[in-house]
């Protein structure tokens, strides 16, 4: 055999080689062993609009199912893996990326009901702002209805008997509110007799009538407290309507992230946990937009980065 033909042959399993080794850089192969695509974490990264370093930290963190590696020692990643990162993200977008966190590594961890409690509690917080944000609703209402029919204020300045006597409630009661950080009056410099400004009154008003209204003390706080930041009646329902599209919104993201994680699950085998070879139907429909609180789309800040740079 010539040195040439020699040469040529040593060149083709040369290159045949490196083809192999440089198969993750590549495009996506199979794996010849299940013949299912195996997906790089570029590929995944593509899909979710991150770097390929973040979706290796989603792996480390549990975030993703355990991924076999193949005899170079580069993860295999497939469709299993997506579904698990469309429904992370999706979760991150309605519960927040801690919750969502929490949630994939408890179902990877086999405890599905588990994971099910943290939806259940980011529910039963967002019903409670619900809740918060209704009472302020009521309270601007009251305040509405009851401002033409209230009574002119006889000055300034009045003393605990003169408000009690004003909105028709025992001094006690006055007290009971501030003694609850409701209502802070300042003092006279020489009697040290209790002083309730305009603003001091508007406020007992406010508790009274959401009292009436069977509100406890710790649901009229946040009403005061957004009242006395927005600066106004006025500005406090402008506020008020920004928040309840805010709410509405979450709403909706958390339903959909509820809707990826019940395809993810109803996906692999019941009882078992999600592995590579796992489908998904929520891979199919796409990877929805992931803005999340500290995500800025190119690395969940959330998840601590790794600081190798291997596969």
């Amino acid at each position: 055999m010539s040195s040439q033909s020699t040469g040529r042959r040593a060149g083709a399993v040369a290159g045949s080689a490196g083809a192999s080794k440089d198969a993750p850089r590549g495009a996506a192969d199979r794996d010849s062993s299940s013949g299912a695509s195996a997906l790089r974490s570029v590929d995944l990264a593509r899909t979710a609009g991150v770097s390929p370093q973040q979706i290796r930290n989603y792996a480390d963190a549990g975030i993703l199912p355990a991924a076999p590696r193949s005899p170079a020692g580069y993860r295999r990643f497939d469709a299993g893996h997506r579904a698990a990162l469309v429904a992370y993200r999706s979760l991150a977008r309605g519960y927040g990326s801690g919750t969502a966190r929490a949630v994939m590594r408890a179902v990877h961890a086999g405890d599905v009901p588990g994971a099910l409690a943290l939806l259940d509690a980011g529910h039963a917080e967002l019903h409670e702002q619900r809740g918060s944000l209704r009472a302020t609703g009521e309270a601007l209402r009251a305040v509405a209805e009851d401002g033409p029919s209230a009574p002119p204020l006889p000055r300034a300045r009045l003393r605990i008997g003169e408000v009690a006597a004003h909105l028709g409630v025992r001094t006690s009661a006055l007290r009971v509110w501030e003694a609850a950080g409701l209502l802070a009056p300042s003092r006279d410099p020489g009697t040290r007799y209790r002083s309730y400004l305009p603003a001091d009154v508007r406020d007992a008003r406010i508790v009274h009538l959401l009292r009436q209204s069977h509100h406890l003390l710790p649901q009229i706080r946040p009403v005061l407290d957004d009242l006395r930041r927005s600066g106004g009646v006025g500005a406090l329902r402008t506020a008020l309507a920004q928040r309840e599209r805010a709410l509405n919104l979450r709403a909706r993201a958390m339903l959909e992230g509820a809707a990826r994680l019940h395809d993810y699950l109803a996906d692999r085998p019941s009882g078992e946990e999600p592995s590579a070879s796992s489908g998904s139907r929520g891979a199919a429909a796409g990877m929805p937009p992931a803005p999340t609180p500290g995500d800025d789309g190119h690395g969940d800040t959330s998840v601590t980065a790794s600081t190798g740079n291997g596969p």
